[in-house]
């Protein structure tokens, strides 16, 4: 089985920002989602569920297939592993999909020399409906993660209010730190915000994010790839200064499936240069 999706992250430039020590270069790994969805149908479809399964045959590719030793090692969970939150309103993986726990998943990863990525959404629910993360739980979700020894938040905005956004990014990238562990943080409060000055304080961003989503999801088609592309071209100006080592702009992952051409594919891939 292929790897159907690389993260390349872009921008390159010298600003102050986060110094938690990570993501010093753009982070390279694999995503689900574009590829996998939100299947959760493991009795019918249990190669392609959102699983256990899925995450340790991934992480098994990069490793013996030679992805990890190019930089690859990022192995991230997106939306649609939670279960419940239990009755210390902790989050939960769903018990049926992920049997051993998220730890068994970060330990494998790390078995293997890769690094685990997790998916959480700022408000009360994720995007496809599944528990979210309120601001009164954040610092319990940062420390649960630690816990869980994640090595990468993406902390999403669906069904969050621009008050809730503010308060709570910040407020998430402290609870983070506080955990002393070191887990990169992926945001994307500024897609939320249209991408831009004044709405969005890229300042404050480098300061609070080792990354952040600026712009639209990439689709399954080459026209969504050049709609994105031509977007940054269009900021780079406003974009290429406030990114650099520890704080990246992030135009979201590299789709590369069969039906792309060739040139296509290699054209996002120079991005960061």
């Amino acid at each position: 089985m292929l790897l159907k999706t690389v993260l390349l992250l872009t921008l390159v430039a010298q600003v102050l920002g986060l110094e938690n020590g990570l993501l010093r270069t753009p982070p390279m790994g694999w995503l689900a989602w574009e590829r996998f969805r939100c299947n959760i149908d493991c009795d019918e479809d249990p190669k392609n569920c959102i699983s256990e399964r899925l995450f340790m045959e991934m992480a098994d590719l990069m490793a013996q297939d030679g992805w990890r030793d190019l930089g690859y090692v990022y192995l991230n969970i997106d939306d649609c592993w939670i279960g419940e939150r239990d009755d210390r309103g902790r989050l939960v993986p769903d018990s049926k999909r992920f049997p051993h726990g998220i730890t068994f998943l970060a330990d494998y990863a790390h078995s293997l020399g890769l690094k685990l990525g997790i998916y959480a959404d700022m408000g009360n629910l994720t995007c496809m409906g599944f528990p979210g993360t309120t601001l009164d739980k954040v610092e319990l979700d940062a420390q649960t993660f630690a816990e869980w020894k994640v090595d990468m938040l993406k902390l999403d905005g669906c069904f969050s209010t621009r008050q809730e956004r503010i308060e709570g990014y910040p407020k998430m990238s402290a609870a983070l730190n506080a955990t002393g562990r070191p887990i990169a943080f992926s945001c994307s409060w500024p897609a939320y915000e249209g991408g831009l000055p004044p709405e969005v304080n890229y300042t404050l961003l480098a300061n609070i994010c080792n990354l952040w989503r600026n712009f639209d999801d990439i689709q399954d088609s080459w026209r969504s790839v050049l709609f994105i592309l031509d977007w940054f071209v269009k900021h780079q100006d406003i974009l290429q200064p406030v990114a650099g080592p520890g704080h990246w702009n992030d135009p979201d992952m590299v789709p590369a499936w069969k039906g792309m051409s060739l040139d296509p594919q290699s054209m996002k891939a120079p991005l960061p240069c």
